[in-house]
């Protein structure tokens, strides 16, 4: 063989020289803080061999405080693109052991380049964020890099799927990106997010916390529900992060991809039949309804720690991916309140941006009552699960499991928001209020009036009971198309989703609608 030509020979140590990172101590100090490095992200989330790398050679130019005579190599962000299960997705990673990651002028342009590419292509993006924040050097420019890339968020929703994982520090105008994207994965004690930290807190307001109680995994996981999904390592996200991808199309143009999970659509369980007590104050878990009809009772499930009297998963049924919203009754009896209500909302319209049918499972007295809800704006928040269902042109298949009264009935994608099919279990209860409370207002003077009232009114409850805690009623108006044995509920559910495959519905033409944010 010939001598290496000096060029390539050059090509060669240079790439050598940026792949190596911030070098072997910074790298270490990653990994004993329990991160993984930019690279090592990149190569657990892409299939083996298929990143592809651009901007490598990037650097900063700015000439303030001494940077100038500082390399930054990568200007501390990895930015590419691969294949995750067969298909193109593009990515970047930001390299804490480089000047910890924090964003400038190039390192921003990095991004925007990949999120561009991916937005032409047609392709889902996945940010790992693990940044020191703002290049304080750089001053503006930093501060415009973050613009850019916001601006390139809200172009890119509902045309392409955004992920992003937090896997260390993401604080100040760092946080807003991820905030934007569609979904966002945690690790646990190696990653926080917050607009101002512990320091300013104390400084502002004399109150002390520290950084896991203000912004840690767990903290966005239950209280603020920011984060969607919180993991013990990086690696777990990772997973995690592939699986997500697995149930959604490439773009708002395409399908989810069909896969063969080898279950019988036409399995049913007779375990279905005895599930939901007919004594409606009894509890049961509605997941266990939800596992025995989806393919091999898998599920992915984000929010699975927030708003828990709501449940929103990922599932498949006959090898098609569905979104799920279902009340959980195991929790405040699985009334609507303003968390379950913006949990149930965002997930509804990610599902009818990216053509994922939904499936509701019904099974509530109502909204949550109580002044803290009143003064949180009830009001406002569950009017947005009313518009997003309305709003929703994807097949929706609705199932009434037992309680579903008043206006939680029409809020869990009734008939009348534009369900396309409606099933009801015969222990469904579908009216304007459970029988207790309508017979205290019906029959008041009547029960009042009486010798025995106590008598009267449990005579009076079983009246209305008998009438309408039924769903025959609403069957006989339509507003129900089926009362199906809850053992055929897997094949009746596949059945319609076959049916629907060919759905078109369209909405009066606006620019956007005012939605009650």
């Amino acid at each position: 063989m010939g001598k290496k030509p000096q060029k390539l020979k050059e090509l060669e140590e240079r790439e050598a020289r940026v792949r190596a990172m911030g070098g072997e101590k910074e790298i270490r100090k990653q990994h004993v803080s329990g991160k993984l490095t930019a690279r090592e992200r990149l190569g657990l989330l892409f299939d083996s061999g298929t990143f592809q790398e651009i901007d490598l050679f990037v650097r900063h130019r700015c000439t303030n405080f001494g940077l100038e005579d500082i390399e930054i190599l990568a200007d501390g962000v990895i930015t590419g693109f691969g294949k995750v299960g067969g298909r193109t997705v593009f990515a970047f990673s930001q390299d804490f052991t480089c000047r910890a990651g924090t964003l400038g002028e190039m390192h921003a342009q990095k991004i925007c380049k990949v999120m561009d590419l991916a937005l032409k292509t047609g392709a889902p993006i996945v940010g790992f964020n693990d940044s020191g924040g703002a290049r304080i050097q750089e001053g503006v420019d930093s501060l415009a890099g973050y613009g850019n890339i916001f601006f390139r968020n809200s172009c890119a929703s509902g045309v392409i799927p955004q992920i992003s994982a937090i896997m260390g520090p993401t604080a100040g105008g760092a946080v807003y990106s991820p905030a934007m994207t569609d979904w966002v994965f945690m690790t646990k004690k190696s990653s926080y997010m917050f607009i101002t930290g512990p320091d300013v807190i104390k400084s502002v307001t004399g109150e002390g916390i520290d950084f896991e109680s203000l912004g840690g995994a767990m903290t966005h996981n239950t209280k603020s529900g920011v984060a969607h999904f919180a993991s013990e390592n990086d690696a777990e996200s990772i997973e995690k992060i592939k699986a997500l991808l697995s149930y959604l199309p490439s773009n708002n143009s395409e399908t989810t991809p069909l896969i063969d999970t080898g279950d019988d659509p036409e399995r049913m369980d007779k375990h279905l039949d005895t599930l939901a007590p007919e004594n409606s104050r009894k509890l049961y878990d509605i997941k266990k309804v939800i596992h025995s009809i989806v393919d091999n009772g898998e599920i992915l499930e984000p929010h699975e720690h927030y708003a828990k009297n709501m449940v929103i998963c990922f599932a498949r049924m006959a090898g098609q991916a569905v979104g799920i919203i279902a009340n959980q009754p195991r929790y405040l009896a699985g009334c609507l309140d303003v968390e379950a209500s913006d949990k149930a909302t965002r997930f509804i319209r990610f599902c009818d941006a990216f053509n994922i049918p939904l499936i509701t499972i019904a099974d509530n007295p109502g909204y949550l009552p109580g002044k803290e809800q009143e003064w949180k704006g009830i009001i406002r928040h569950g009017a947005k699960l009313l518009w997003c269902y309305s709003e929703a042109t994807v097949p929706k298949i609705t199932l009434v499991t037992r309680k579903d009264y008043g206006g939680a009935y029409i809020a869990m994608c009734s008939r009348h928001l534009g369900a396309d099919l409606v099933l009801a279990w015969p222990t469904a209860e579908i009216g304007v209020m459970g029988a207790e409370g309508a017979a205290n207002i019906i029959f008041r003077k009547e029960i009042q009036s009486a010798s025995d009232p106590k008598t009267k009114r449990e005579e009076k409850i079983q009246e209305y009971r008998e009438l309408f805690s039924n769903p025959y009623v609403a069957a006989s108006r339509g507003y129900v198309d089926a009362i199906i044995p809850p053992r055929e509920t897997r094949p009746r559910i596949i059945r319609a989703l076959e049916m629907l495959k060919t759905k078109k519905e369209s909405r009066p033409w606006k620019k956007h609608g005012n939605i009650p944010v």
